[in-house]
């Protein structure tokens, strides 16, 4: 009789996203995460071939989760969908890090996760900016927003004034500017 399976791919995943947010990038290990799925190290190489395909599955399923919170509401304003990204951020850290700025050297999730993830983003740019600049503008809001939500997150607002003030401001701009690159396209 075969051995019995003693954990699965998706345990692992969610053991090392669980690490991720605890410990950050560096407690990410194969030891570690054996130890939380209640396995020796080894066997963890019969599902995952190295620490970075770990890494790779595990933003991944950080963009799964995302693109899941994003497609919710599929007639989101630029508010609730920028909200909703912020909310990602705020409440996985990590992940958003992992998944929005990388860093040198560190796997990344394959494109079609990304892709799927940038649909609900370009569908809102479509309808503010007009579907010639759609990709212009998702870089656009997408860019500002993995900006301010990074500094949030890194503790880089420290000149006092209220950040979610200056949240509110940010996005009503970037949407005004954003619609009226589309009135400007219109005129020409």
């Amino acid at each position: 009789m075969p051995t019995p399976e003693r954990t699965s791919l998706d345990a692992i995943v969610r053991a090392a996203s669980a690490l991720l947010e605890e410990e950050g990038l560096a407690g990410v290990t194969m030891q570690a995460v054996a130890h939380r799925v209640g396995v020796r190290a080894p066997s963890l190489y019969k599902r995952v071939a190295s620490r970075d395909d770990l890494l790779q599955l595990v933003a991944e399923a950080a963009l799964v989760e995302l693109t899941l919170r994003l497609e919710a509401d599929p007639e989101a304003d630029a508010r609730r969908l920028a909200d909703t990204l912020r909310g990602f951020g705020t409440e996985r850290p990590a992940a958003f890090r992992l998944v929005m700025s990388p860093g040198a050297g560190v796997p990344v999730a394959r494109p079609q996760f990304g892709a799927a993830a940038s649909e609900p983003i370009l569908l809102l740019s479509s309808r503010l900016a007009g579907a010639e600049r759609a990709l212009e503008a998702a870089r656009t809001l997408t860019a500002w927003a993995t900006g301010f939500i990074s500094m949030e997150l890194n503790g880089g607002f420290n000149l006092g004034g209220d950040v979610d003030e200056a949240w509110d401001f940010g996005v009503t701009t970037i949407v005004a500017a954003l619609t009226a690159g589309r009135d400007v396209d219109d005129r020409t």
